[in-house]
């Protein structure tokens, strides 16, 4: 056996090592001859990608709506997608966590890889509690974020295919006006509350940069990641401060299983106060075809409109 083939070979035994027992399946395989072929890793980032391609591009999203994209395995069918792909984009900020080695090993294969966070200014990112080092990758629940991360996807769209950069940027351009007008809905609804009532209360610690950007305080039963588990102190206490603060609703989300917060509902009414699930938040997806939730615009939009309608 020659050196060429027993190389291939193992390198055909480490993929399946590594991916055997992967649950995920595999993105569809709807590529174009004649458009620029883009794989999205998030529901966010495939509505976007389409956004700002347009007409010029054929775009496949790996993980669907209501998928946790901290938890997400890629299959080896999701690598030979991007592997095929022009252009792969992704979050970054450790979003995507159990993909970072592919990541690496695609950006030396001559395809465009557009990670959002390379892009991003650094000091307008906010860190995790836990570890100053480690940022917290909910970007997009800032809608002035969510601009730059438009012009980072306009511009490498335009690197990867210069012949489309003028579409690219007329689709940009586009997409800020509505992204504006989004913000001011967002703005006008919080307006709605008091400053005592804008006390948001969900499943995981995804909405920081909403509270931030809208002026929430923000508490989440488990961390940035859902990796981390809440543990029974966790519950109790944030059932505590749900107790103390009189809070109206708390809220689940689509990709986070219920349990967790109706564990905390159970937990405050042990503590003799009745707090409501507010109903569900958009957090880590966009929601499906039939939720009206299907794009970006539509998903921060229904949020705010949830959030508002369950603690007035």
């Amino acid at each position: 056996m020659n050196k060429k083939i027993s190389a291939l070979l193992s390198t055909a035994l480490s993929l399946a090592l590594l991916f055997a027992g992967c649950s995920a399946p595999a993105a569809n395989t709807d590529f174009s001859e004649d458009k620029i072929n883009i794989v999205a890793t998030t529901t966010m980032l495939a509505d976007l990608s389409a956004v700002i391609g347009g007409e010029r591009v054929n775009v496949n999203g790996l993980m669907g709506p209501g998928i946790d994209p901290h938890l997400y395995q890629a299959s080896a069918g999701d690598v030979s997608l991007m592997q095929k792909a022009d252009v792969v984009v992704y979050n970054g900020l450790h979003l995507e966590g159990k993909m970072g080695e592919i990541f690496e090993n695609l950006s030396g294969q001559g395809l465009t890889v557009i990670c959002i966070e390379d892009g991003m200014d650094e000091t307008q990112l906010l860190a995790s509690e836990d570890d100053s080092s480690v940022h917290d990758p909910h970007i997009w629940f800032d809608v002035s974020l969510w601009k730059n991360a438009a012009k980072i996807v306009a511009d490498g769209l335009s690197k990867a295919d210069p012949e489309g950069t003028t579409e690219y940027q007329k689709n940009l351009n586009s997409y800020l006006k509505e992204l504006n007008e989004a913000d001011t809905y967002i703005r006008n609804r919080a307006t709605e509350l008091t400053q005592e009532q804008r006390i948001l209360v969900t499943a995981h610690d995804a909405f920081q940069y909403f509270g931030e950007a809208y002026g929430f305080e923000v508490r989440g039963l488990q961390g940035i990641s859902t990796d981390s588990e809440a543990g029974t102190a966790d519950v109790s206490g944030l059932a505590n401060f749900i107790v103390e603060r009189q809070i109206k609703a708390i809220f689940v989300e689509s990709s986070v299983p219920p349990k967790t917060i109706e564990a905390l509902q159970a937990a405050v009414k042990s503590k003799g106060f009745d707090v409501a699930i507010g109903g569900e938040l958009y957090s880590d997806s966009l929601g499906d075809a039939n939720s009206g939730a299907s794009t970006y615009i539509l998903t921060v939009k229904a949020n705010i409109d949830t959030i508002v309608d369950a603690l007035k």
